[in-house]
C-alpha cells in the first residue's frame, strides 16, 4: 500500500495583478531569480510546461508540434549532452516536459503562448473471489446470460508498473478478434503482445524503448488482473483461497503504459506521457492506481496535475478511474478529487486467511497470514516484546534492532509501520525468532493483511494487540502459540471501510463528494509475476498474491465500467458519457453492508463510515448496468465549473481546455449536475436551491417518486415529488431547496442524508453532504 510524493506548493498569482488582468504565472510556482550565468546542474529539474498555441496556428504533424515546443527552450541539449525536451504532449495537455533551471523557466514568461510551468512531482503506486462478492456471477448478476459480454470489445488502459505477460491471467483464450484499426505499439520482449494484452509501452525520462515488464514490482500485473484478468482455474496463494480467478471484465482488452519504476515511483512527466499515448491509442478506460502522501497531497486543482490529463481524456469519452489514496484514517487526505475522475476508496471482503494467537492464559485472538505451514503444533513458545522498552526501532522490529535481544525460539511482537511487514518478519526470522505477532496501531484499527510471510505470523487488530501487550506486561513468563485456520468466509461486518482508505472532504472542492464509491481493496487475490512465500518455485506458472490498498479497489471499478460499456455497445445502445457512467455507479452504490447495517469504519471501535469516508458506498455492478436514471454533465458545464474555481480567470481555464476559451459563465461545484450533493450552510438563515437534471435510460414509461432522509438541522423541499417519463432519453429537471431547521449546530459539523427516486424497478440514490 503506497502513494506518491510531490515536492512543491503552488502559489496563486497576486490579486493585485489579477485585478488589472496582468498574468504572470497563473496558479503556478513563482520561481526565484538565480545568479548563475551558465547551466547550474544542481538547479536543473524536470518541468511540465503548459502552453497555448496562437489562434489560427495549425501543425502539420508531430514534428511541427515538437519544433514549436523546442522554441520555448534556450537550446536543445544540456551541457552534459542530454536532450532538454523529454516529452512533447499531443492530447493529454497542451504542453511539454523539459529539463530546465528556474531562471530558464522564468525566461519563458514573456514568450507568446506560455501559460505555466510546474516542477514534475513524484507519485507512488497505492498499494479472486471478489467477482462473487460483487454479485457478478450470480443468477441475475452482471455476468448473467442476458448481460454476459464480460467486457468484450472494451480496452482498459492500465497506467502502472507494467505487466508480466506470461501469466495465465493474460492468456488470450476465448478473446474476440483485435479491435478494428487498433495499432498501439508493443515493446514487450520479442513484441509478444497477444489477443488479450494488445499494447505495451513504457515512459521514463523521455525514453520510450524500455520493455514494460513487471517482474520486479508486480503492482501493475496485480492491478491488470483485477480489472480484466482472464479466467484461471486452480488459483491460490500458498494453497489458500483456492478457486477460479478472473478480473471484473475477463474479456476486455488490456493496453499497458508503464510509468512507475522500481525504487523510483511514478514521475508526473512520465504519467502524463503515458496518459497522452493512451488517448492517442484510443483506450476506453484509464485505470490509474497512484497518488500522493501527506504532506504533498494536492490542495488545489492545479496541484493534481493528473487532472489536466484526465480532463482531456474525459472530453474524448475515455473514463478516468483512480484511487482515493492510502492516507487514512485522517480526514482531507484524498490524492485525487477532480469531478471528472472516478475516485475509489477501499473496503474489506467477508473472507479471512485465518491464523489464531493463543496466549498462555488461554485467551485467543484471530489474525491473518498467507503462510500457513503444514506442520501445525500445539507447542507454546516464549513471548518476546523488544519494543516494550519504548525504543521505536525495537517496536517496529527494524533491521539490526533485535541485536542484543534474545529472541531465538520465541514468538516476537512487532508493530506495523516504518517498513514492509514481510521485511520485518524476515528480520525476526534472521534473529532466530520462531514466529511473529504483527500488531496494529490505533490508526490501523481492525484492518489486517494476509501477506505471504516467511515464518509463522499472525497479524492482529489494534484491540487485540492491546490485550496481548497487557498479557505480556502482567506475566513474568508469557507464552503464546500460532495456529492456522485456512480460508474462512462469512466474516462480519462486511464490507467494512479499510482504515488506510483516504477520506474527504476534498481540500479544494468541498461541494463535490469524494471519494465517489468504495470497492474491495483488502487482501485481494490477483496475478503476480513470481511465486511467493519462504520457498518460492521458479517453475510455478500460476502465481498469485494477496495485496491491499486503494490500488486494488480502483481496478474493480474500471472492470465494472468495461462491463457497462460492453453491454451498451453489444446491445447497440448509445454509449453513455463518462459522467453518466459515473452517475450509474454512484446512484446504485450500497451504503449498507451484507447484513443491512451501515458500512463499518475499521479505523474506529464501533462507528459507521460517513459520506466523506465511503462516498455513496460499495459499488454494485449489477444495478450500475441498469440504473434507471443518470445525471449527465455537459462539457460547457465543466468549463463553467472551472471558471468558478478560477474566479473567471480564462487563462487558468485554458490549461484544461487547450484553446482560447473565455469565461462567460461560472458555477460552483454544488450547481454541477453531479449525482451526489454537497452544500455549505454557514448560518441559521442559510437557504440554498440547486437544480438537477436526470435522463431516462431505464424503461420508456416509468414513474419515480422521491423519498429522502434529511440531514440533522436541515429541511429539504422539492420542486416536484414525482417524475413521469414517457420515452427513453427523456430529460426532466427538478430543484431541491435546503433550509436550516432550528438552531445552527456550529462550525465544522457535518450532516449527511440522501434522496432517492424510486420506481417499481429502479432506485436512484444521491448522497447528500452538508458542511455547517
Amino acid at each position: 500500500m503506497g502513494e506518491f510524493k510531490g515536492c512543491f506548493a503552488s502559489i496563486l498569482v497576486l490579486a493585485f495583478f489579477l485585478s488589472f488582468n496582468i498574468v504572470l504565472f497563473v496558479h503556478c510556482q513563482l520561481l526565484p531569480i538565480v545568479s548563475d550565468h551558465g547551466e547550474n546542474t544542481s538547479q536543473i529539474q524536470t518541468y511540465i510546461v503548459h502552453v497555448l498555441k496562437p489562434e489560427g496556428t495549425k501543425f502539420l504533424g508531430v514534428e511541427d508540434l515538437e519544433k514549436w515546443h523546442k522554441s520555448f527552450l534556450p537550446n536543445n541539449t544540456l551541457d552534459t549532452g542530454e536532450p532538454r525536451l523529454l516529452y512533447s504532449y499531443k492530447e493529454a495537455i497542451s504542453g511539454f516536459a523539459a529539463r530546465l533551471t528556474p531562471e530558464e523557466v522564468r525566461g519563458m514568461n514573456k514568450m507568446e503562448g506560455f501559460l505555466c510551468a510546474n516542477p514534475s512531482k513524484r507519485l507512488q503506486v497505492q498499494t479472486t473471489y471478489t467477482h462473487k462478492l460483487l454479485n457478478l456471477s450470480t443468477l441475475f448478476g452482471a455476468w448473467s446470460t442476458s448481460n454476459s459480454f464480460y467486457g468484450e470489445g472494451i480496452i482498459i488502459g492500465v497506467v502502472d508498473t507494467g505487466i508480466h505477460l506470461p501469466h495465465p491471467s493474460f492468456a488470450d483464450t476465448g478473446m474476440p478478434p483485435l479491435p478494428r484499426g487498433w495499432n498501439a505499439s508493443c515493446n514487450l520482449p520479442r513484441g509478444s503482445c497477444n489477443g488479450k494484452v494488445i499494447g505495451a509501452q513504457s515512459f521514463r525520462l523521455g525514453n520510450t524503448t524500455n520493455p514494460p515488464t513487471d517482474i520486479d514490482q508486480g503492482h501493475g500485473t496485480h492491478v491488470a488482473g483485477i480489472a480484466a484478468g482472464n479466467f484461471v482455474d486452480n488459483a491460490d496463494v500458498l494453497r489458500l483461497a483456492p478457486g477460479k480467478a478472473s478480473g471484473m471484465a475477463p474479456k476486455a482488452y488490456i493496453s499497458v503504459y508503464k510509468v512507475c519504476w522500481e525504487n523510483i515511483g511514478c514521475d508526473m512527466d512520465d504519467i502524463i506521457a503515458g496518459i497522452d499515448q493512451a488517448i492517442l491509442d484510443g483506450v476506453h478506460i484509464l485505470q490509474m492506481s497512484f497518488g500522493a502522501y501527506p504532506p504533498d497531497l494536492p490542495t488545489s486543482l492545479d496541484e493534481d496535475e493528473v487532472a489536466f490529463a484526465t480532463y482531456s481524456a474525459m472530453k474524448k469519452g475515455i473514463f478516468p478511474c483512480t484511487t482515493a489514496g492510502n492516507s487514512g484514517p485522517d480526514p482531507a487526505t484524498l490524492s485525487h478529487a477532480a469531478p471528472w475522475d472516478m475516485v475509489v476508496g477501499a473496503t474489506t471482503t467477508d473472507r479471512r486467511i485465518r491464523t489464531t494467537v493463543t496466549l498462555g492464559n488461554g485467551k485467543q485472538f484471530h489474525g491473518e497470514s498467507a503462510y500457513q505451514p503444514n506442520t501445525i503444533t500445539n507447542q507454546f513458545f516464549p513471548l518476546a516484546f523488544p519494543g516494550s522498552n519504548g525504543q521505536l526501532d525495537q517496536l517496529f522490529c527494524l533491521n539490526n534492532s533485535l541485536n542484543g535481544f534474545n529472541v531465538k525460539g520465541k514468538i516476537v511482537m512487532c508493530e506495523v509501520g516504518e517498513i514492509e511487514d514481510i521485511e520485518k518478519g524476515g528480520f525476526v526470522r534472521n534473529a532466530g525468532g520462531a514466529g511473529m505477532i504483527l500488531m496494529n496501531d490505533d490508526f490501523s484499527g481492525f484492518t489486517t493483511s494476509s501477506e505471504a510471510h516467511h515464518l509463522p505470523v499472525s497479524h492482529v487488530s489494534y484491540i487485540d494487540a492491546m490485550q496481548i501487550k497487557d498479557y505480556f506486561i502482567l506475566n513474568s513468563t508469557p507464552t503464546a502459540k500460532i495456529t492456522f485456520g485456512g480460508t474462512i468466509f462469512g466474516i462480519r461486518p462486511a464490507p467494512a471501510l479499510a482504515s488506510f482508505s483516504s477520506r474527504g472532504p476534498a481540500r479544494y472542492n468541498r461541494h463535490i463528494v469524494k471519494p465517489d464509491v468504495t470497492a474491495p481493496g483488502v487482501n485481494i487475490l490477483s496475478a503476480w509475476p513470481v511465486d511467493v512465500g519462504p520457498f518460492p518455485s521458479n517453475l510455478k506458472k500460476k502465481t498469485f498474491n494477496f495485496l491491499s490498498g486503494t490500488s486494488m479497489a480502483a481496478p474493480h471499478v474500471s472492470g465494472i465500467v468495461a462491463l457497462i460499456m460492453s453491454k451498451l455497445k453489444n446491445d447497440n445502445k448509445r454509449i453513455w458519457s463518462t459522467s453518466e457512467i459515473q452517475s450509474a455507479l454512484i446512484t446504485t452504490a450500497n451504503a449498507f453492508d451484507l447484513d443491512g447495517k451501515p458500512i463499518f469504519d475499521e479505523a474506529t471501535l464501533n462507528d459507521s463510515a460517513n459520506i466523506l469516508q465511503r462516498g455513496a458506498g460499495q459499488v454494485n455492478a449489477t444495478n450500475a448496468m441498469d440504473p434507471g436514471l443518470v445525471y449527465n454533465i455537459e462539457p460547457d458545464d465543466y468549463v463553467a465549473y472551472l471558471c468558478g474555481i478560477y474566479s473567471n480567470n480564462s487563462t487558468a481555464v485554458q490549461k484544461f481546455t487547450q484553446d482560447n476559451i473565455q469565461c462567460t459563465r461560472s458555477i460552483s461545484g454544488k450547481r454541477l449536475n453531479y449525482p451526489s450533493i454537497g452544500i455549505r450552510m454557514r448560518s441559521r438563515s442559510s437557504r440554498t436551491t440547486i437544480m438537477r437534471t436526470v435522463t431516462n435510460v431505464g424503461d420508456a414509461r416509468e414513474i419515480y417518486n422521491v423519498t429522502w432522509i434529511e440531514p440533522p438541522f436541515v429541511k429539504i423541499y422539492f420542486s416536484q415529488y414525482k417524475l413521469s417519463f414517457t420515452r427513453l432519453e427523456e430529460q426532466i429537471t427538478y430543484n431541491i431547496t435546503f433550509t436550516m431547521n432550528g438552531s445552527h449546530p456550529g462550525f465544522g459539523v457535518i450532516g449527511q442524508g440522501q434522496l432517492s427516486w424510486v420506481s417499481n424497478k429502479h432506485t436512484v440514490t444521491s448522497p447528500i453532504y452538508i458542511a455547517f
